[in-house]
């Protein structure tokens, strides 16, 4: 395993919990009532399956998933984290194939399967007649606004897509080069992901014009990471990972703005050293804007 994917799965892993917290629960009740009663749910970029883990008991009942990821080793990932957070709460696990993976959950199995496939090509090269939902986290401000089209005009399904980020940023206490580094940020978030010019904080708008205007019903919800400075929650998976998730944000958000600024770095190092101290004294608070989208299509 590359460095590359060690720091992915580790950072998966760290912003799992803060992902479980921001979501949206009103619109994933939303979008499980849109759902039938076996539903087949097709998770694009799903990564380690973080998506699967949080919604999966909350839809409670017997459910299909197919994991779409252009990475192998994470999908493989996916399944081993998957199977042993399963057990880790009791439930039985089988595989009734190399690439089926089964949950026995009280409401009904779930089944997990993975495709591998480059989503940059998508939507022609998914299975959309086996699925009765698209769903994705954290993907849709990587793509470009012409990808977001192709799946609005191929889509007679609900359209799920969390953690979007809109460029909301505040950090406390406030420092007189946040507003410098918020818009090198938001600059850098416009790079291309693999799809073309990435939407960035424009994601969350234009999922919903592109799918609005083919007769959808947008609903959109805030889902902001919000790290607190002091320990205020009851959460040990929280209080663990807190400074070392504030410190990779702080991190990666001086890396994008040093790439916007070519090197010329006008008071970055000033501004990480002193952020980086804030969180060693756990004097730091930051807020991360987010929306989650849902997108239902017209009834026939």
């Amino acid at each position: 395993m590359s460095e590359a994917e060690d720091f992915a799965f580790e950072w998966l892993a760290l912003r799992e919990p803060f992902d479980a917290l921001a979501r949206s629960e009103r619109l994933a009740q939303r979008l499980i009532a849109a759902l039938p009663a076996r539903p087949r749910l097709l998770d694009l970029g799903a990564g380690t399956g973080s998506l699967l883990r949080w919604l999966a008991p909350r839809i409670g009942r017997a459910q299909a998933w197919t994991l779409v990821d252009a990475d192998r080793a994470m999908t493989e990932e996916a399944f081993e984290t998957i199977a042993e957070r399963a057990e880790d709460i009791g439930l039985k696990v089988t595989f009734p194939s190399r690439r089926t993976l089964l949950v026995h959950a009280p409401g009904g199995a779930w089944r997990v399967e993975a495709v591998i496939a480059d989503l940059a090509e998508a939507p022609d090269n998914l299975p959309l007649a086996n699925a009765d939902a698209v769903l994705s986290s954290a993907l849709c401000d990587l793509v470009s606004e012409a990808w977001i089209a192709r799946m609005a005009a191929a889509l007679r399904l609900p359209f799920y897509a969390a953690l979007c980020v809109d460029g909301r940023l505040r950090l406390h206490p406030p420092h007189h080069a946040d507003a410098r580094l918020a818009g090198a940020f938001r600059r850098d978030q416009g790079r291309d992901k693999g799809f073309g010019p990435a939407l960035g904080p424009r994601a969350p708008a234009v999922i919903a014009h592109h799918f609005a205007a083919r007769g959808f019903t947008v609903e959109s919800a805030a889902s902001d990471w919000v790290v607190e400075s002091r320990d205020r929650t009851s959460l040990p998976h929280l209080r663990e990972t807190r400074q070392d998730f504030l410190t990779q944000l702080i991190l990666g958000h001086a890396a994008a703005a040093e790439r916007q600024y070519r090197g010329a770095r006008p008071g970055l190092d000033a501004w990480a050293a002193a952020r980086l101290q804030q969180i060693e004294a756990r004097a730091l608070t930051a807020r991360i804007g987010h929306r989650d989208l849902l997108a239902l299509p017209p009834r026939r």
